[in-house]
């Protein structure tokens, strides 16, 4: 295991670090069950559907009972104060989000092309504010360390630490 990969895992071993992603969790998995209710009720009553609403509503047909399975999961994983590792819960939680994501985009194409492409753009924009965030937030010393490779100051000092704080 080199240096960087040794710092994200220690890094990740943080008290409350999985209850706290256990919440996060449960708050996407609830927003998209409601997000996907809230799509899908047009085109309930609606006779005839085009290939976009038809993406989203079967995407939905799938995301929103796993959305609802990996809710009850992560509450009974709030109660243990901890993660199943479940391997069938993994893949759930990609394929629920997978098929969501394609029925937010779908909906949204439904009402025209340019708010699909809307959404796929600032998801992937969102995506990176959100690593680029949750990494300084969790790893604040991880990329100036390897950015400096060797620097004079010494890991762990006052000086250090006191330089770190006045950063933040």
């Amino acid at each position: 295991m080199d240096e960087d990969e040794r710092k994200w895992a220690e890094a990740s071993r943080q008290p409350g670090l999985e209850l706290e992603w256990i919440r996060q969790n449960n708050l996407m998995y609830g927003g998209l069950v409601g997000i996907g209710i809230v799509m899908v009720q047009p085109f309930l009553t609606v006779t005839s559907l085009d290939l976009s609403a038809v993406i989203c509503v079967v995407a939905f047909s799938v995301a929103i009972p796993l959305l609802a399975g990996l809710v009850l999961v992560t509450h009974q994983e709030a109660f243990m104060r901890r993660a199943s590792g479940s391997k069938l819960v993994t893949v759930a939680q990609s394929v629920a989000v997978f098929f969501a994501f394609t029925g937010i985009v779908s909906g949204f194409w439904h009402v025209t092309w340019m708010a699909g492409a809307g959404v796929l753009v600032a998801s992937a924009l969102a995506l990176a504010v959100h690593s680029a965030g949750y990494t300084k937030l969790m790893f604040p010393r991880l990329g100036r360390d390897a950015a400096s490779n060797g620097s004079d100051r010494s890991e762990g000092s006052d000086e250090s630490d006191a330089s770190d704080d006045a950063e933040r």
